[in-house]
Order: structure tokens, then sequence, then C-alpha cells
């Protein structure tokens, strides 16, 4: 179990180190702001939609490594995807991290996303981790009010 709990903190570092789709997404036709202010982190969520599909995501933005490390991973896991489906990632994220379902079926269906399980031992870091998701969701539904944690 270390291991696999080792390679998983491999796996944020790197995703904090070297996040994917980071930066401005040019085309973008919808992007929200969001804001956790227990820790500071700010992000901006940009989306390319066709109809309710994410044909690219990019994210910028300062934070935590638990923040950044959740966006670039979402950032992967959602492109391509529909706005519901997102989403429905997203619910079982959130009950993943919260421990609300702590299943191995719901980390296995979350592939990398599951490396973040380990926030739920820490109750403050899940606003963390879900600070780029809410903030997917304001910007996928158009809402320009900045996403918050709390």
């Amino acid at each position: 179990m270390s291991s696999l709990r080792d390679l998983y903190q491999e796996l944020i570092v790197d995703h904090n180190k070297n996040p994917r789709n980071y930066g401005v997404l040019v085309d973008a036709n919808r992007q929200a702001h969001g804001y956790n202010p227990l820790c500071g982190d700010k992000i901006t969520v940009y989306l390319h939609l066709d109809g309710d599909r994410i044909t690219d995501v990019r994210f910028e933005g300062a934070g935590c490594a638990i923040s950044t490390a959740s966006a670039s991973l979402m950032t992967q896991a959602i492109k391509g995807k529909t706005v519901p489906e997102a989403e429905a990632m997203f619910q079982d994220f959130h009950a993943m991290v919260t421990g609300e379902d702590p299943r191995e079926e719901t980390a296995d269906k979350l592939g990398k996303l599951a490396v973040l399980a380990g926030v739920r031992e820490f109750p403050s870091r899940v606003k963390c981790a879900t600070l780029a998701w809410h903030t997917l969701h304001n910007a996928a539904h158009g809402d320009a009010t900045p996403a918050r944690t709390e």
C-alpha cells in the first residue's frame, strides 16, 4: 500500500509542477473564475463547447499543489465529454474526496482522478481539490459569478 501511496503522491507532484492544459484557450467560448478564500487558490477555466461537448479545455491560475494537480487532471478527464458527463464525473469525484463514497468502484471509474482520494483524510483540502470543478460548472453554464468553495 505504501508504494501505491508513493505513486499517487508522485503523480500529484508531477501534475503540480507540469500541469497539463495550462494557459489561456484563445478560442474559448466560455470561461469562469474561481477563488478559494481558505488558502488563496485562484483559477480561470476556459472551455470550447460544441453544443454540449467539451472540445477543448484549459486553465490558468495560482494555487496549492492539490488545486493545481486537480485542475490538470480534471482537464484531461473531461476533454471530449459532454457537459452532463463531466458533471456526473464531478459528482463521483466529490463523493470520493469527501468520503461519501469510498468504494473502489467509484475510484476505478474516475481513473487518474483517484489519486486525489487521500484528500478525504484532510477535510480542509477538499475545497482545494474541488475548486476547478466548481469553476468548470460555472463556465459550462455561462455563470459569470466567481466560483467559491465555501
